[in-house]
Parts: C-alpha cells; sequence; structure tokens
C-alpha cells in the first residue's frame, strides 16, 4: 500500500476534525445541554421550545458529522464553515465574551481549510460534488491553507488564553480539580503562555513547537469540568487544525511555500 500524500493526509485530517467538531456539538444537543437555552433565545425561543429543538439540532449535527467522514459533499462543508461560525458567534451574542467565539476558530476554521485544499469553488456542479482526497495542490493553494491553518491556530490560542487571562470560571475550576490551589495566578501564567504562543505560529510557526502545542491542547482539554469525552471531540477542530499545520510545517518550509506563490503569480 502506498504511502499518503500531503494533500491525502490534510484531507483525511481535516475531515476529522469536522466530524469530532459536529458529532461533539451535536451530543451536547441529545444531552439538553442547559446553557444551550441562551443560544436559541438570541432568536427569540423560548426555554420550552429550546429544549424541545436541542436533541433535533443535535441530531442534525451529528448526522452531518458522520456524513463528512463518509462522503465529503462540498456543499455540506461549506454549510459546517457557515454553521460553526453562527454557534461561535451566538456566545458572544448571548452575553458571553468575544473570547468564546475565537477560541472555537476550529469549529469553522478546518472545513474552510478542507475547501482550500480541494480548489474552492469553481462551478455551480462543484457545490453537489464530493471532495476527492487524491488531489494535486498547487502552490497557491499550498499558500492559502497554510495561511487559513496559522490563523485558525493563532485564533484559538488567542481566544484560550485570553479566557484564561480574564478568569473564566471553568477554567479555573478545571485547574482545582488536578490540585493546583492558586489558581488565578496559573490562569494568568496559562493566558499569556497561550497568547504568546498563538502570535509566534502566526509568524513563525515550527515543527516541534507546533508538536507541543498539539499535546498540550490534547491533554488540558481532557480536564473540562463537566461532560469530558464530548467536551474533548468536540475540539477536535483544535487538534486536527494543529496536526495538519504540523503536516505543512514538517514536509515543506512555509517560506518556500510563499516564494512558490510569488514565482507562479509573477509568471
Amino acid at each position: 500500500m502506498a504511502p499518503l500524500t500531503l494533500e491525502q493526509k490534510l484531507h483525511y485530517t481535516l475531515r476529522l476534525a469536522i466530524a469530532m467538531c459536529f458529532i461533539g456539538h451535536g451530543a451536547f444537543g441529545i444531552l439538553i445541554k442547559p446553557i444551550w437555552v441562551n443560544y436559541f433565545a438570541v432568536f427569540g425561543v423560548g426555554k420550552y421550545w429550546a429544549y424541545t429543538l436541542m436533541p433535533v439540532v443535535g441530531t442534525f449535527d451529528i448526522s452531518l458529522g458522520i456524513l463528512v467522514l463518509i462522503k465529503p459533499y462540498r456543499i455540506i462543508v461549506i454549510w459546517l464553515i457557515i454553521w460553526g461560525l453562527i454557534t461561535a458567534a451566538l456566545r458572544p451574542l448571548s452575553g458571553e465574551p468575544f473570547a468564546e467565539l475565537i477560541e472555537r476558530a476550529g469549529n469553522f476554521g478546518a472545513p474552510l481549510a478542507l475547501l482550500i485544499l480541494s480548489g474552492g469553488i469553481r462551478s455551480v456542479k462543484d457545490l453537489f460534488g464530493s471532495i476527492d482526497p487524491d488531489i494535486k495542490a498547487d502552490a497557491a493553494t499550498w499558500a492559502g491553507v497554510s495561511t487559513c491553518l496559522r490563523i485558525v491556530v493563532f485564533l484559538l490560542l488567542a481566544g484560550h488564553g485570553w479566557l484564561n487571562i480574564i478568569g473564566k470560571k471553568g477554567l479555573l475550576d478545571e485547574y482545582s480539580r488536578v490540585g493546583l490551589t492558586n489558581t488565578a495566578l496559573t490562569s494568568q501564567i496559562i493566558g499569556i503562555y497561550e497568547i504568546v504562543a498563538g502570535v509566534l505560529i502566526l509568524v513563525k510557526p515550527f515543527k516541534l513547537f507546533i508538536f507541543i502545542l498539539l499535546v498540550w491542547k490534547i491533554v488540558s482539554e481532557f480536564f473540562y469540568p463537566h461532560w469530558e469525552v464530548f467536551e474533548w471531540i468536540e475540539r477536535g477542530g483544535s487538534y486536527c487544525t494543529l496536526l495538519a499545520l504540523y503536516f505543512i510545517t514538517d514536509k515543506i518550509h512555509l517560506k518556500n511555500i510563499f516564494a512558490l506563490k510569488r514565482v507562479s503569480v509573477g509568471a
């Protein structure tokens, strides 16, 4: 069996990211997560109908996540970009900090990166076709994918760091659960670290640092205070965008990607 090409590695990694995110998110609808009532309220939906609709939305999310694993139709990927952005935006719209939106950049960033990798949308007919894993990306595509992933990783790290700095209660509870006593100081230190890490990824990512951040996100999300397994699954967009960026940085120096893009444009 031939080894996977770089394009195939990214393709399957991003599909996994999308599936994890929307299956995990959908599980909360099935479980009737109380805070969702606030998000339905943004649209003027009352508590009764919010609780009634949660399992419907959850089932729809899970179905789309599974479908992306089986056969990623382009129109579904586009919808998940829009839906991922909407669900993330509902948090600040319902009164939560804006950081909650950007911390979920992987939710809409992973399907966006997959769409860019696939060549985007060239015709209406493309919308109803599936995305082929056996593509050959050109220099401009590599530049677009790498830029998208760097911005997404920057946003999700900066957003999580911001939530640490403002002392989000859920994060403080998380640090308390693992035995830390000065949770406020811990939160400040981690917040600064994550924001600086996000800036470094944006400016000049390198393989070892991306790997460290990948391990950090995978491990740290296991200690989320409620519904640990589903919270961890939902954040698949964070882990897999980091992994996808790792693959690119491991195989192709990003400076060379941008140099190729300039050459192709000049030609």
